[in-house]
């Protein structure tokens, strides 16, 4: 099999015991799961569930490679007078490749449902983050008819729109170059995103999910226990990791080069228990059907599905 993912701690071991392929970002494994290149890949959970509307050849396994907390993805330009999410109504907004990917998703829900944020009161403007780019032309582009939705100029970058002021507002997965080479023009929107985000977690039970793994349909049908093997395998991969901090913990993370990496570590195990990566659905269905809502609420989805309509069935019960 032609499997693709990203290589994160929750991976690295397929690298080292599979022949794993990768690419240089994530998109481009994306669009070659989408295209029929890969036979089991990592695929953003809004590129599956708009695929899905149009009868994908995929099927998602309740496996998360890639989770982060998003009230950090939201940036400003420090001149647009804002100073707090309800300063966001009529703003220009950018957001990379797509109206709604994954990590813009989780923000403008978690806007949307704790401080009454209105996507459809501003301009969203779409494009690349750093080079420019067109969007994403391998998934459909589906958002209310209500949302102001354009194209980022020839030779825009977002990253420079939002530090000369074009735009107001970035949603990011990544962290804009302009950001990290200390511009005095942008912000983040919540500086103290660290200390919110444990209050939601908290608060919901809710760390979210950005990423699935898809299996080509044919081959599940063919071979009914493909499925679980691939889920065990990704699982083993991510426990390994796990147990890889665990055992450096006697050893203050030496490993990494990160201080106080080790007491990170034992705030995160207090913050979530043994297993604070996990897949399956039973530990990750609020989550899941948060972004579920989130997804139809934003129009991105013709109808809210349900967790048992989107994974594979054989894996209902993990």
């Amino acid at each position: 099999m032609r499997i693709g993912c990203f290589r994160y701690d929750t991976t690295r071991q397929l690298f080292e015991d599979t022949a794993v392929e990768t690419a240089a970002t994530l998109p481009e494994i994306f669009e070659r799961a989408i295209r029929g290149e890969l036979d089991v890949a990592e695929l953003g959970l809004t590129f599956y569930l708009r695929m899905l509307e149009e009868g994908t050849p995929l099927v998602a396994l309740p496996i998360f490679p890639n989770r982060v907390f998003r009230h950090s993805c939201v940036f400003v330009n420090t001149r647009s007078g804002i100073t707090g999410p309800g300063e966001l109504t009529g703003r220009t907004i950018g957001e990379f490749g797509t109206y709604g990917q994954d990590s813009g998703v989780w923000a403008k829900g978690v806007l949307m449902d704790e401080h009454g944020f209105e996507p459809e009161k501003n301009r969203w403007v779409i494009g690349g983050l750093e080079r420019p780019a067109e969007p994403f032309g391998f998934i459909p582009h589906p958002h209310p008819g209500a949302v102001d939705v354009t194209t980022a100029g020839a030779g825009k970058t977002l990253s420079g729109m939002l530090d000369n002021g074009e735009i107001d507002v970035l949603f990011s997965a990544n962290v804009p170059q302009c950001v990290l080479d200390g511009s005095p023009n942008v912000a983040r929107l919540f500086p103290d995103f660290r200390e919110r985000e444990r209050d939601y977690h908290r608060r919901t039970g809710i760390f979210p999910i950005m990423h699935t793994v898809v299996v080509r349909r044919d081959l599940l049908r063919d071979d009914p226990g493909l499925a679980r093997r691939v889920y065990t395998m990704f699982e083993t991969a991510k426990d390994t990791a796990a147990e890889r901090y665990r055992r450096a913990r006697r050893l203050y993370q030496v490993p990494t080069m990160v201080p106080w990496m080790n007491a990170l570590v034992d705030d995160t195990l207090d913050e979530f228990g043994d297993d604070w990566w996990p897949y399956g659905i039973a530990a990750n269905r609020a989550t899941l059907e948060t972004y579920l809502r989130y997804h139809h609420e934003q129009g991105l989805s013709s109808r809210l599905w349900r967790v048992e309509e989107i994974f594979a069935p054989e894996l209902l019960g993990t």
